[in-house]
């Protein structure tokens, strides 16, 4: 377990590599006894800094709910981090160049919450009880710890990954609102083009089966701390492709089919 000080000095070193734009070292490489507690304790920390300093909570993300990415980290289980005000970007909207490290985009479907949802022992069914809408997004990855250590040249774990806010740093909904009774969400995909050339295509079947069922397992884990999704929240329920580099440029452009399109213009 890391002690307190380890985990505030871990989260001021990815507060500084987010503002500064220049990523910190691997906590797996500095901290080998490292587990996925200590850094949710560290995401906390640093979600708590973010508070501080007048950010808002608007919601979640998950990730890691493909097979393939939890192959890739030798885990079974999802992840999760924390959306804030500050990350939302409207539908077509130009990302400022100097905004994030190396962003990637993925495709995803967003929940927004009618009625809050508290574990344990929350179903897909309640979920789906508890969401006014679902609608396509875009989520904005950016890493402010290194993807592979230089001299060593590990790979971040799973570890770094939760301390990394799960990689997240913004949001783009757009497409069209569709209520969650209405629709298969399985059958929920997206074409995803860069620069009109297709990169990725998925269906929402890829985020464990039934993205209702991420929703149920992020209640369920934030019951374990006392917390839980509140009304009005937005979750992002996983990603059914892998992650598209977004180079300066570049444009992004997730085609939902019957639902709509979303999209961003990286400068």
């Amino acid at each position: 377990m890391l002690t307190k000080d380890e985990i505030e000095r871990a989260a001021e070193a990815l507060d500084t590599a987010e503002n500064t734009r220049v990523q910190t070292g691997l906590l797996s490489l500095k901290h080998p006894g490292m587990t996925m507690d200590d850094a949710y304790a560290v995401q906390s920390a640093w979600v708590n800094r973010k508070i501080a300093a007048g950010r808002r909570v608007i919601g979640w993300k998950i990730g890691l709910t493909s097979k393939a990415m939890q192959y890739a980290l030798n885990i079974d289980i999802p992840d999760s981090g924390v959306l804030f005000d500050d990350m939302v970007f409207e539908d077509g909207q130009t990302i400022p160049k100097d905004r994030f490290i190396q962003p990637r985009i993925e495709a995803e479907i967003a929940f927004v919450m009618k009625t809050a949802l508290k574990g344990p022992g929350v179903t897909v069914f309640d979920v789906l009880n508890a969401t006014d809408y679902v609608t396509p997004a875009l989520e904005i990855l950016d890493t402010r710890i290194l993807r592979v250590d230089p001299e060593t040249k590990k790979a971040r774990t799973i570890v770094d990954t939760i301390s990394d806010n799960a990689a997240n740093a913004g949001i783009v909904l757009g497409g069209r609102a569709v209520r969650p009774d209405t629709i298969d969400m399985r059958w929920m995909g997206a074409i995803v083009s860069r620069n009109a050339e297709v990169e990725e295509t998925g269906l929402g079947a890829g985020v464990l089966n039934q993205p209702a069922r991420g929703v149920a397992w992020l209640a369920n884990r934030l019951s374990q701390y006392g917390g839980h999704i509140e009304a009005g929240q937005i979750v992002l329920a996983g990603s059914f492709i892998r992650p598209v580099e977004a180079r300066h440029g570049d444009t992004i452009i997730a085609d939902f089919g019957p639902y709509g399109t979303v999209s961003s213009y990286f400068a």
